[in-house]
């Protein structure tokens, strides 16, 4: 009796281990994804400022 509910206790524990590893990783990822889209945002204001420099110096 002491085998099968050590058994079931670590297959629960691997169970439980590998569901948090899974939200981890989602939320890793989903992190990254916010901070690509960040960049990019930032790289295309910077882009924009820029050419608006730019235009403004040919008009000067």
């Amino acid at each position: 009796m002491v085998k099968v509910a050590t058994y079931f206790a670590m297959s629960f524990g691997a169970f439980l281990f590998w569901q948090s590893m899974d939200k981890i990783h989602v939320w890793n990822a989903l992190r990254q994804d916010e901070k690509r889209e960040r960049q990019e945002k930032e790289a295309e204001i910077k882009r924009v400022r820029e050419e608006l420099l730019q235009k403004q110096k040919d008009f000067a």
